[in-house]
């Protein structure tokens, strides 16, 4: 799959063609790598004084992204802990990210590789959530924990996982409600659903996974900065990449936060869904 960055460079100019500085930095921005990639990005061919044909110009910027990503994302492994519980792992983000697909997905991942796995509808808040994934879970054949519109999504979570302990379940994947990043008494909601988790295992939730959609450019990067102050994220999952193959904001993410992505959403079914590989996300990208 040619990159996004390479089809834009691709109508400015020919390959072995000089580019003007101007065209390359909007390029480069539009790919919302983010400023202070771009701004590397340039400065690397300025010092090696490279002509900014294309293909120097995508090297370069491949080089400088790739400092940032994992060679692979680290994929998630059943319990090792004395009493077997299970991984708790909550999924966070703004509305319309994706969330409870991506649930529905990494779950049915999992249980491909035989792993038991309980999902819990915490985004109590929105019916049409609830019966989402739960519609998810009957055609996945994985059980759903869930409660009446309204409930406390921090009880739910601790009744989920004391369910998933009695069911000796390896993973547990809460579904938290999406919540705008501004609205600090819904970012402190997070807080509580971790401490109710806490009281029955002190070292859960053990994964937190922000799902960012790659085609909110720079926002998703004040988003992870907000979530991350609020319930400390443990990586990225990157979804709508199958729209418009862009993504540079996972770049941006992992360079000013240090949040790896991890997994990758790239289309609508249930397998649509891997390990986060810098190689295959650098040629879509670039």
């Amino acid at each position: 799959m040619a990159g996004w960055l390479k089809g834009v460079l691709g109508r400015l100019t020919g390959t072995h063609e000089e580019v003007d500085w101007e065209e390359v930095e909007a390029a480069l921005w539009q790919s919302d790598l983010g400023a202070p990639t771009a701004t590397a990005i340039l400065k690397s061919l300025k010092d090696q004084g490279l002509a900014l044909h294309s293909e120097n110009v995508l090297e370069a910027a491949r080089a400088e992204a790739a400092k940032h990503l994992p060679e692979k994302g680290a994929d998630l492994t059943p319990s090792s802990s004395p009493d077997g519980g299970p991984i708790v792992i909550l999924m966070v983000g703004v509305n319309g990210t994706g969330k409870t697909t991506s649930s529905a997905k990494l779950a049915s991942l999992l249980k491909g590789r035989g792993h038991t796995v309980l999902l819990c509808a915490a985004d109590t808040f929105r019916a049409a959530a609830v019966e989402q994934l739960k519609s998810w879970g009957e055609k996945l054949g994985i059980e759903v924990v869930s409660s009446e519109y309204g409930a406390d999504p921090a009880a739910l979570c601790h009744d989920a996982l004391a369910k998933a302990k009695r069911l000796k379940s390896d993973f547990l994947i809460c579904d938290t409600a999406g919540r705008l990043h501004t609205k600090s008494n819904l970012m402190q909601e997070l807080a509580k659903v971790r401490r109710s988790l806490g009281k029955l295992d002190p070292s859960a939730p053990h994964e937190v996974f922000l799902v960012a959609d790659t085609t909110t450019g720079s926002n998703a990067v004040v988003q992870a900065k907000e979530f991350h102050a609020a319930t400390p994220l443990t990586g990225l999952i990157l979804t709508k990449l199958d729209g418009s193959g862009k993504g540079g904001v996972a770049v941006a993410i992992a360079r000013e936060t240090g949040i790896p992505p991890r997994y990758v959403g790239t289309g609508e079914g249930a397998t649509d869904f891997a390990l986060f590989d810098r190689a295959a996300f650098l040629e879509r990208m670039i």
